[in-house]
């Protein structure tokens, strides 16, 4: 099989450096092994997503010497497929609607038990409290989650492959991980028609990624992943989790830092090669 990997960025702010080196890096790997790379656009969220964002991160990605087939994916495009893959798991019987608010899911959280994780890959642990509710009882401005205590029980945990530095080996699922530090996790957002732990799965699926490379920031969620892939019965790629590019302050870094943007760098005289060596490569 095809060496493919992919970079996906959402077009909600420029690409900095992190961006470049997580993208120069897929597309390093894929070129090695004499494989293809791929760029999707993650615009699920339209709330946020601008045109002029997607056109610059075209642009950027361009300067830095990346090519691509054409057409790229965009998630926009895809709700239908996202859709089907939901139904596959309501029809499992994995799905309900969820209605509260953030501030209802930390009052039902109330006081930590001493030892028991907060916070998860899909932040704060939900606590359960519409796990009861029907499908049939779900509104416009539910979400909808998946049951991931049945979620376990229907499905058989696989192991995925870690070639990152960080977390390289092989790494089964663990059913008691996934139900006390992961929980319910939504499916659904509301107005979105999907998430990201749903809509990602079924692209990498859909474009037939076998190397997944993304930042060590992601590497808790790869869990829910592989678990939506057992699931949909979809194949699980090998998984590389890379370092992060962080500031002088040792903090990562985010869209919101417009001073390691790759276009003011552009702006300012920069060459490719030189943002190859201000990351690392």
């Amino acid at each position: 099989m095809t060496f493919t990997a992919r970079f996906a960025p959402s077009p909600t702010g420029p690409l900095h450096l992190g961006h470049a080196y997580s993208a120069l890096l897929a597309y390093d790997l894929a070129q090695a092994a004499g494989g293809e790379f791929l760029l999707r656009i993650e615009d699920i969220d339209q709330s946020r997503s601008r045109p002029q964002w997607e056109t610059q991160i075209y642009d950027d990605l361009h300067w830095l010497g990346l090519r691509w087939p054409q057409p790229v994916m965009r998630q926009s495009d895809r709700l239908g497929q996202y859709r089907q893959a939901l139904e596959a798991l309501i029809d499992l019987g994995l799905v309900y609607p969820c209605g509260c608010k953030r501030a209802d899911i930390e009052t039902a959280a109330g006081a930590p038990q001493e030892g028991m994780p907060q916070f998860g890959p899909d932040g704060r642990i939900y606590p359960g409290t519409c796990r009861k509710r029907p499908l049939s009882d779900a509104g416009s401005q539910d979400v909808l989650r998946l049951d991931m205590n049945k979620a376990i029980i229907a499905s058989e945990l696989r192991t995925f492959c870690e070639t990152g530095e960080a977390f390289a080996g092989a790494h089964p699922l663990d059913a008691n991980t996934l139900l006390d530090a992961v929980g319910d996790i939504i499916l659904v957002r509301r107005n979105m028609g999907s998430s990201y732990h749903l809509s990602v799965v079924v692209d990498d699926a859909d474009q037939n990624i076998t190397h997944v490379v993304r930042g060590q920031d992601l590497f808790d969620a790869t869990q829910i992943h592989v678990l939506l892939q057992g699931l949909l019965e979809l194949p699980t790629p090998v998984y590389h989790h890379h370092r992060l590019i962080r500031d002088t302050t040792g903090k990562r870094l985010a869209k919101r830092d417009d001073a390691r943007a790759i276009s003011l760098y552009r702006q300012q005289g920069a060459s490719p090669a030189e943002i190859r060596a201000m990351v690392g490569l």
